[in-house]
């Protein structure tokens, strides 16, 4: 009964105030996310170019040994599918600015189009994931517009899925349905406190020299 009560929210007949202004709140955090996480894939592509022009360039984030994009762009982790790894952020982020937009026009989306939506933000955090940890375990090298991507992607992923839940796109218990988006900046803070913690304890010895 809650769910169909609540999947209301994505049928434009009978769609309340309340859930468009939710929807709206969304598509502007959405359109933040997806812009400055744009601008973060376009920035690491054009520096990658500048690696294939010169091998030796030096890229506008390489600080030391430990804080430099051209290190972890020199890895086969920076191409996982076989390209730069940005220019999936590039297409990724596109989209996701195009969806916000489209909402903030008042645009109406069914619910297996915000599964799709839910499904692509959800590979998406995954896939930064195993960037996180290849770059904090294995490379031993951070890079600052990657770290953009993270924080980007994290709250986008929090954010859609409280969406999702308060919509009853994602079924739940009413009680969780309701309280998502209240909970949303706190859940998406504590993942980027667990995920920059574990990074600051990482290079703690380089962050902190003796």
């Amino acid at each position: 009964m809650t769910t169909s009560a609540s999947a209301l929210d994505d049928s434009p007949a009978q769609r309340s105030e309340p859930a468009a202004r939710a929807d709206r709140r969304w598509g502007l955090v959405a359109l933040m996310t997806g812009l400055l996480g744009f601008y973060g894939a376009a920035t690491l592509v054009y520096e990658r170019v500048q690696l294939f022009l010169d091998a030796g360039h030096r890229t506008s984030c390489d600080i030391n040994s430990w804080l430099s994009c051209g290190t972890v762009m020199r890895t086969p982790q920076a191409e996982a599918f076989g390209f730069p790894n940005p220019f999936i952020g590039l297409v990724a982020y596109a989209v996701v600015v195009a969806v916000a937009l489209a909402v903030l026009a008042g645009a109406r989306f069914a619910a297996w189009y915000w599964w799709g939506v839910q499904i692509g933000v959800t590979l998406g955090w995954l896939f930064v994931l195993w960037l996180w940890y290849q770059t904090t375990f294995e490379i031993n090298a951070l890079c600052l517009y990657c770290m953009l991507v993270w924080v980007m992607q994290t709250v986008l992923v929090v954010q859609t899925t409280a969406r999702n839940l308060r919509a009853g796109v994602l079924p739940a218990p009413a009680a969780v349905a309701r309280g998502a988006e209240q909970w949303a900046w706190f859940a998406a803070a504590a993942l980027l406190v667990l995920i920059f913690g574990t990074v600051l304890i990482r290079f703690a010895g380089v962050i902190f020299p003796a």
